[in-house]
């Protein structure tokens, strides 16, 4: 199983939201780009960012910090928040990154999702955002019409390879992941899905690996030194 250690960026610092409440906010570097130095230095080799600002507002506010990351990591880094049209996604490729990740672009435009995933394949990841049985957008302050169920059929129909899937009501809550929610995921749809939120103890990674699950994200657990990065990285390898 892949370990993208997370780095959520507002106003060029490392941030964590609680449950994506804009307003409860903690600051955990003003530097991102030595969050992803340490995240190599314990063998990470993937690295998931977040541009809060642009999955409320869209566009690319955060792409400087978002290049100090990718160059001081050398890690293989994702980007997702705010990519809504061919311009962003081109942007962040062109400039290195290594996958951009569609949330509610892939809910709202499905032209778009369709023209980015002919135009670059595996590069393009699907986040589904799962918010009391639906998908939520806007950076998780709106709720899309798409049943969970729904979303993913039609991620399977439009040949989606990688989605992940985060339980808001989990996320930065430190309350463990929803393993059962997984088990399902992966047992029921042939995509490559990595689970995100509330992935918060050893005992979850070892979960998740133990299932088969393609990838996980781990964020306040890192910053609160309640999972072992390094540890982790090596017992999921």
């Amino acid at each position: 199983m892949i370990l993208y250690p997370a780095i959520d960026l507002l106003g060029g610092r490392a941030v964590r939201l609680f449950k994506g409440d804009y307003n409860q906010v903690t600051v955990y570097s003003e530097h991102p780009e030595e969050v992803g130095r340490d995240f190599a230095a314990c063998g990470a080799d993937h690295i998931h960012i977040v541009d809060l600002e642009g999955a409320r507002d869209g566009g690319t506010p955060n792409l400087d910090t978002v290049l100090k990351i990718k160059a001081a990591s050398g890690a293989c880094c994702e980007i997702g928040g705010g990519i809504r049209s061919m311009e962003v996604i081109d942007r962040y490729l062109s400039a290195g990154m290594d996958r951009v990740i569609l949330g509610t672009a892939a809910c709202e435009n499905e032209a778009l999702l369709v023209e980015a995933v002919q135009k670059y394949g595996e590069k393009i990841v699907v986040g589904a955002d799962l918010k009391d049985g639906y998908v939520a957008t806007r950076g998780w302050l709106k709720q899309s019409e798409f049943t969970a169920e729904a979303f993913f059929e039609r991620c399977v129909r439009l040949g989606i390879q990688n989605v992940i899937c985060t339980d808001i009501s989990r996320d930065g809550a430190m309350r463990g992941t929803n393993r059962e929610l997984y088990r399902e995921l992966n047992r029921r749809y042939h995509l490559n899905i990595t689970a995100s939120g509330g992935v918060s103890s050893m005992e979850d990674v070892l979960a998740l690996n133990e299932m088969g699950l393609y990838a996980a994200i781990i964020g306040k657990a890192y910053y609160t030194g309640d999972i072992d990065l390094k540890k982790a990285v090596e017992l999921t390898r």
